[in-house]
Parts: C-alpha cells; sequence; structure tokens
C-alpha cells in the first residue's frame, strides 16, 4: 500500500499579514509527506536537496515512516528557495525571490525500493519530469495524481498535455482550469479536462473548498470557516497528501472513496494553514484529526423533508 511522493524539499520565506516566517522549510513534497503519513507508510519522498538542507528535517520524516532512498543530496549546492508576500485576502500573493539552485537541473531517479508503488502523486514540477517519473516506473501504479500550475501552461503547453494524457487525476486551481481550457464555467471546464485524459478532475478552490468531476458526477467540498489563518503555503499540497493517504490506505479509488479522500484532504489542508510552514501538520495527532473530519461531516450533514 505504498505511495511514491515526487516534489520540491525547499526553503520558503513567507509574509503575511499575521506575520513573517523567515527561513523555514516547505516544498510540495514535504507537506504531502507530512499529511500522508497519517494514514499510509511507507511515504517513498522522490527530491532533491542542497547541503544547506537541515538533517533534523529528514530524521523528522524519517520518523514518520518517510522513506529517503530517493532523495537526491548536492552537498555543495543550495536547497530550492521561494520567498513571497500575501495579501489581505490569503488567496493573492506575490512572488519575491525564486532560486531554483538544486531544482534547476533535477532529474529524479526511481530506487528499486520505490518500485511496485501502487500510488503515485506528482507534486507541481516541469511536466517533462513528472513524464520522466511515470516512464520510470516498472509497473504502472493504481492510481497517478498530478498536480500542475499555471506557468507550465504558459511555457511547456505541448509537454503538459501530453503528461495529462498519462494520468487518473489531475488537481488545478479554478483559474488553472478555466486557463486549461479557455472555459469560464468550471462545469464546461472539466467536461474538457476529462476529455484530455485524466478520468477524474479535481478543482481546488482555496479557502472556498474543492469539487471533485467523474463522467457525469459533481461532488464539491466545502473548506472549514477558520477564524484564523496564518499561512496558506502548502495547503493545496497538505490537501493533496491527505486526499493520497486516503486512498492508500484503502486501496480504494472509486468515485465514492474519492468524495470521502476530499473530505480528508480539505481537513489536513485546514490544519495546515494555522501555523506557518508545516508547523502544524507537525504536531497534530490521529484524535485531532478525527474531531476535525467529524467537524467537517457536521458542516455538510443535513436532514431534509420533501413536501
Amino acid at each position: 500500500m505504498s505511495l511514491t511522493v515526487v516534489g520540491t524539499m525547499a526553503f520558503d520565506d513567507i509574509e503575511t499579514p499575521f506575520g513573517k516566517s523567515d527561513k523555514i522549510v516547505g516544498g510540495s513534497a514535504s507537506f504531502i509527506a507530512w499529511a500522508a503519513s497519517n494514514f499510509v507508510q511507507p511515504v517513498n519522498q522522490v527530491s532533491v536537496i542542497g547541503g544547506d538542507f537541515p538533517q533534523e528535517e529528514l530524521d523528522a520524516l524519517t520518523a514518520r515512516g518517510v522513506a529517503m532512498d530517493g532523495v537526491q543530496v548536492k552537498k555543495d549546492e543550495k536547497s530550492f528557495y521561494w520567498a513571497g508576500r500575501y495579501h489581505l485576502d490569503m488567496n493573492s500573493r506575490d512572488t519575491l525571490v525564486t532560486d531554483l539552485n538544486v531544482l534547476a537541473d533535477f532529474q529524479p531517479v526511481i530506487p528499486d525500493s520505490y518500485q511496485g508503488s501502487e500510488f503515485l502523486i506528482l507534486g507541481n514540477l516541469t511536466p517533462q519530469v513528472q513524464m520522466s517519473v511515470i516512464n520510470q516506473m516498472k509497473t504502472r501504479p493504481k492510481l497517478i495524481v498530478m498536480d500542475t500550475m499555471n506557468f507550465w501552461m504558459d511555457v511547456a503547453l505541448e509537454d503538459l498535455l501530453k503528461t495529462i494524457k498519462m494520468v487518473d487525476v489531475l488537481m488545478i486551481n479554478d483559474s488553472e482550469a478555466r486557463q486549461l481550457t479557455g472555459e469560464y464555467s468550471l462545469v464546461k471546464a472539466a467536461k474538457k479536462v476529462l476529455t484530455m485524459g485524466p478520468r477524474f478532475l479535481i478543482i481546488k478552490k482555496g479557502e472556498h473548498g474543492a469539487m471533485l468531476f467523474h463522467e457525469n458526477h459533481v461532488f464539491f467540498a466545502p473548506a472549514l470557516p477558520l477564524e484564523d489563518v496564518y499561512d496558506p503555503t502548502g495547503a493545496g499540497d497538505t490537501f493533496a497528501g491527505g486526499f493520497m493517504g486516503h486512498l492508500a490506505k484503502t486501496k480504494d479509488i472509486s468515485f465514492e472513496n474519492m468524495k470521502t479522500a476530499i473530505i480528508v484532504g480539505s481537513a489536513m489542508a485546514s490544519f495546515c494553514v494555522e501555523k506557518f510552514g508545516a508547523a502544524r501538520l507537525r504536531e497534530i495527532t490521529k484524535e485531532d484529526i478525527t474531531t476535525r473530519l467529524e467537524q467537517f461531516v457536521q458542516l455538510v450533514n443535513f436532514d431534509i423533508d420533501l413536501v
């Protein structure tokens, strides 16, 4: 029931209306692993870091059942670094610095120990890198999930479309769905995306929840209304980690079970935003997750008598 995660392990420097983080550990693979490891182990990590990446961070992930065989360490180079400032609405942000560093020429290698992994999630990287990972899997995983962003739609659309054709689930946000398809209606956009290859589409809407599309079925999961949102960085990756963790744990990739996985993902994302970086994800317990999931059930559960 192993899960392989491909993505970045990086440094973030974040400023929000609620404070400043200074340099902290982030990256898509880090957030996915912290979330998924609550549900499934091992989590097989594939990434690249520089010699400046803290050993205690690697040790903490290892202690959570995250395998590091696929993490390349380039001792004489620096890890990927991103700095950004969020606006008051916490949905829009300005990128202040992007230093690719080790990520610039990252060529992931899937170790033999990861072969046979039933679940694969491709964090937001170049489509060529995502494609190379799929091609390295000797046995096709039971489910391949891919995240991407508008930047690749601008600069690598042809490769992006080829990669999308190879996956089972595509995860994008609402503006990316509109850009990819040229459709403003998200329902129309979803129908178009589902003709591009994936069997399922998840459209993330930030504080407004997430939508799951499959054939003619649609499911909507709200986001938990939170009083304090300190840092939205990594919330989408944490959502993906919770989603994949639940699917890998249950080994059930039906539409019905994906509905549950979306709720689990939303619950995990709601923890992520409560502190800077992955700080909140590192401290939550199984009981915290159960309580949060119960809050989600209460949020969407209602009885109605039709007259």
